[in-house]
């Protein structure tokens, strides 16, 4: 690929990530990345190389938008696209899954969701709700051929924009069955929680922008777990 064509696909990949806020006004936020999929495929297609690159889609929420604005060139260097949206749920994932995943035709996707269903974001969530809509996103995945990454959601204590929730101990329960999940259907598991959680079940300190969000430090701490599961998936 040219250099010109380098840059642009570069451009592409993070598409979004730098903007305060994407100004969709669709509930699942199908604005937000529209165009950039649309140019980036444009780009792909002219690419000579693209069949032999090992494309792989980051869905998920600020976790994952967070990542790509921290840390872009983890994205850009590996063929990683980010395709996070602040404060989203697993509803509105589900509902952009086509667009914002199966139509950029990935190997694999990396789904990280569903500390903003316990927040209620979007209104009250279970537990098995959030379950029924990770396990739509791996079933349309994998009818699709695209391999699967699954990951713990971040651990916290606190979330500073509803204060009175006390999610830790639901977030771990969550954890629990996204990896009881993982195990039973052969999906890789990248275990974040377990490197980024304090002894107060929250975000430790030092690896940590907010009480829900990661520092540079905390990505860089995740990145070779993430990494090593995409090339568990990518070996099946």
């Amino acid at each position: 690929m040219k250099t010109s064509a380098k840059l642009l696909v570069s451009a592409l990949l993070l598409a979004g990530a730098f903007a305060p806020e994407c100004a969709a006004q669709d509930w699942p936020n199908l604005n937000c990345y529209r165009e950039a999929n649309h140019t980036l495929m444009e780009a792909r297609q002219n690419d000579p190389n693209d069949a032999q690159t090992a494309w792989v889609v980051f869905m998920g929420d600020s976790g994952t938008q967070g990542w790509t604005e921290k840390d872009p060139d983890f994205f850009t260097d590996n063929h990683f696209v980010g395709r996070g949206i602040n404060g989203q749920t697993t509803p509105q994932m589900l509902l952009r899954f086509r667009q914002d995943v199966i139509d950029l035709k990935p190997k694999a996707v990396v789904i990280l969701g569903g500390a903003n269903d316990i927040a209620g974001n979007t209104g009250p969530s279970s537990i098995e709700m959030i379950m029924d809509n990770i396990k739509s996103m791996v079933e349309l995945a994998r009818a699709n051929g695209i391999e699967v990454v699954l990951c713990s959601v971040l651990p916290s204590n606190h979330f500073y924009w509803i204060p009175e929730l006390k999610p830790a101990d639901l977030l771990i329960e969550l954890n629990r069955q996204i990896k009881a999940y993982a195990d039973a259907h052969h999906i890789p598991f990248a275990d974040y929680y377990s490197v980024l959680v304090d002894d107060q079940k929250g975000l430790n300190e030092a690896y940590r922008i907010d009480t829900a969000h990661p520092s540079l430090e905390g990505y860089k701490l995740i990145e070779p777990l993430v990494v090593k599961s995409i090339q568990q998936a990518l070996a099946h």
